[in-house]
């Protein structure tokens, strides 16, 4: 089965996976601190809208596993 891309905008091509470890790099330089301003506004920036991607595949996820338990729970 081919992986889900993100529609999200400003995100191109990025898969979940691909999403989740630029989050999870984009929170690790903004803990360490060290960026102008401007650079810290932009990674916040980027990680929300990573963040917000991440989330939508969760969420459809979820909903995926729901309709199949409750399928099974019908049939």
């Amino acid at each position: 089965m081919a992986e889900k891309k993100t529609t999200e905008p400003g995100l191109g091509d990025l898969t979940y996976e691909q999403a989740r470890e630029e989050l999870v790099e984009t929170v690790r330089r903004l803990e360490a601190g060290g960026t102008t301003l401007e650079e810290s506004l932009a990674l916040w920036e980027r990680g929300e809208r990573l963040a917000t991607a991440c989330q939508g595949w969760l969420d459809g996820a979820r909903a995926r596993l729901e309709a199949v338990l409750e399928a099974d729970s019908e049939g």
